[in-house]
């Protein structure tokens, strides 16, 4: 089993700060950013930030569901790591100024792929793949703060 990763970044034209609040908003802004990939959002503990306990389905490929709870921890400043309850992914959201008014969002995925060939595939595609989801994700969170 190797490691995957994916990594999606965008400057976003708004303050470092709403940007995170945004970002950590899972009971009111997530929901209205995720693209159609997620399905059945449900908050079940807190809801911004730290200490938050959520629920979605990924659909990263047609064939490929996969069913998320996660912890939200605040490790530092503007990070936010997600970690799944049912599976080895770790999503960590960074949001960092990036000049006046303007912010750097990076969202980094994780977790143990699959050995053999199947591995391979997974390591090959699957980041674009999640990539492309993140993109729609950061596109919807852009258009929400930069209001």
């Amino acid at each position: 089993m190797a490691q995957v990763e994916a990594t999606t970044e965008r400057i976003v034209a708004a303050d470092a700060e709403k940007v995170f609040d945004a970002v950590a908003d899972y009971s009111g802004t997530r929901s209205k950013v995720l693209p159609e990939q997620f399905s059945e959002y449900e908050v079940r503990e807190g809801g911004d930030g730290e200490g938050t306990l959520v629920h979605w389905k990924l659909q990263a490929t047609s064939k490929r569901v996969r069913d998320c709870l996660l912890e939200v921890t605040e490790p530092t400043d503007g990070e936010l790591v997600e970690k799944d309850r049912n599976s080895s992914m770790v999503t960590t959201w960074r949001v960092t100024p990036a000049g006046e008014g303007k912010s750097r969002v990076v969202v980094t995925t994780t977790w143990q792929g699959a050995g053999g060939i199947g591995g391979f595939f997974e390591k090959t595609f699957a980041p674009k793949g999640l990539g492309r989801i993140y993109d729609s994700l950061l596109d919807r969170l852009a258009a929400e703060v930069e209001k």
